[in-house]
């Protein structure tokens, strides 16, 4: 998607000695890809690092020769969400059998969100409990559910979302890549227009900073994605740092007035 703008930041925390997330941005063919190594796992950091590799990999070397406007009979989705959910069964089947073949690696695995961006759309797709935001005109959102205990709790209202982050058992997913033979993805497809600003973010954050902090901190930094980004990793670890954290931005700019003007809409 042209114009569009990326950064990537992440940090160990507080409490934690080594980073279990990986993240990775590729700008110019709209993908970005973040996941977070299971916590009490072995080799947690590589099963997110092969998801992140594996998946921006298989991705960027296909997207491009996808027919516009391509449309799944089965499942009615995007030719582009596809390729996504097919490329995180790639990333899954890989971790999966490099555990199961490596005694140093047995029992890792790793949540993942997927974002590619195309045209004016959007396809995120996930797996365990990294998230999705997306503000406009300064309403935050969710655009991902988190694959979680918690958040089934959460849901089905039986605990409140201010309980819900210091529950102990907040960190418990339901899904996750490379702890079975098949996984599949969550798929949301979206419209994006200029001015949205998405955050894909690990627990790290979501789990110490409340929703409206976060909408706060977004709106002060909307059009500097890196200050935007430190604010976010400070705030977690001003609450403790009790994790890693890892943050995506992604912004569509807003057209220049003068371009407007030229459209007949200044």
């Amino acid at each position: 998607m042209k114009g569009l703008k990326m950064y990537a930041m992440t940090d160990v925390g507080i409490r934690r000695k080594h980073n279990e997330d990986s993240v990775g941005i590729t700008p110019s063919h709209g993908i970005a890809v973040l996941a977070d190594g299971m916590g009490g796992h072995n080799a947690g950091e590589v099963a997110s690092a092969m998801a992140v590799n594996i998946i921006s990999e298989k991705i960027k070397e296909e997207i491009l020769s996808i027919p516009a406007a391509r449309i799944d009979e089965k499942t009615g989705f995007a030719g582009e969400s596809i390729l996504t959910r097919d490329a995180i069964r790639f990333a899954n089947d890989s971790i999966y059998s490099t555990a199961q073949n490596r005694p140093e690696c047995k029992g890792m695995g790793t949540t993942v969100l997927v974002a590619v961006f195309y045209a004016d759309r959007i396809t995120a797709a996930h797996v365990g409990d990294s998230r999705m935001y997306r503000q406009r005109n300064g309403n935050l959102t969710h655009v991902t559910e988190d694959h979680s205990v918690i958040h089934e709790q959460v849901r089905r209202g039986l605990v409140s979302a201010s309980d819900a982050r210091n529950s102990i058992i907040r960190n418990l997913v339901t899904r996750a890549l490379g702890v079975a033979p098949g996984v599949d993805p969550d798929i949301v497809e979206d419209t994006v227009i200029p001015g949205d600003l998405y955050l894909m973010c690990s627990d790290g954050l979501t789990d110490v900073v409340p929703d409206e902090v976060i909408g706060q901190t977004l709106s002060r930094y909307d059009n500097d994605l890196k200050k935007a980004a430190t604010a976010l990793i400070r705030l977690a670890n001003e609450a403790g740092g009790p994790d890693n954290t890892s943050v995506i931005l992604i912004k569509k700019p807003q057209k220049s007035g003068l371009f407007s003007r030229l459209l007949g809409k200044g």
